[in-house]
């Protein structure tokens, strides 16, 4: 039997509950273009879109039937990051941002992947870091999707200089 295609992602709180079924995928799972997906009951589903997209939790996968399948951040290992008060913590995302790590932003905490490089420098910068396992869904990022962890040649594609202490290649236009 062939997968029903899946016609749209809609944002959480914006599909009709309750759901008809769900998926738990990690963070890479919910990082998509096209893939055929299984639900949690079996399910079998075609995601086929025209770009990559990032498919936040709580979201509703609207299949061609009608039906809605919920999606579920899986857990996974993580690093939690804190910080004593809120200035410091701000520095600290400065610090992952300019790394182009995903990265989950809440009031009190960040939450990034594992990486044990990343740590020690964080806690350098004062942060306490712990190992938490736990549903990742980090920001979108302001070109339509978080960056993912790299370390290879850097190109942006625009003129002005600037040096992130690293090396990769963005897949965005920073005039648009």
């Amino acid at each position: 039997m062939n997968p029903l295609r899946i016609l749209e992602v809609v944002a959480p709180g914006r599909w009709p509950r309750p759901a008809a079924d769900h998926i738990t995928l990690d963070y890479d799972g919910r990082r998509r273009r096209r893939i055929v997906l299984t639900s949690d009951h079996g399910a079998r589903m075609l995601l086929d879109l025209p770009e990559a997209v990032s498919i936040p939790h709580g979201a509703g996968l609207k299949l061609e039937d009608g039906r809605v399948v919920e999606v579920f951040a899986e857990p996974e290992a993580l690093l939690e990051v804190r910080a004593f008060n809120p200035e410091a913590l701000m520095r600290l995302t400065w610090h992952v941002g300019n790394r182009h790590l995903a990265c989950q932003i809440e009031s009190d905490r960040l939450l990034i992947r594992r990486d044990h490089v990343i740590a020690e420098m964080l806690t350098g910068l004062g942060a306490v870091v712990s190992e938490v396992v736990e549903p990742f869904d980090p920001e979108g990022g302001a070109y339509g999707g978080a960056h993912q962890e790299h370390d290879h040649g850097h190109t942006h594609g625009h003129e002005h200089p600037h040096d992130h202490g690293h090396s990769h290649h963005h897949d965005h236009d920073h005039h648009a």
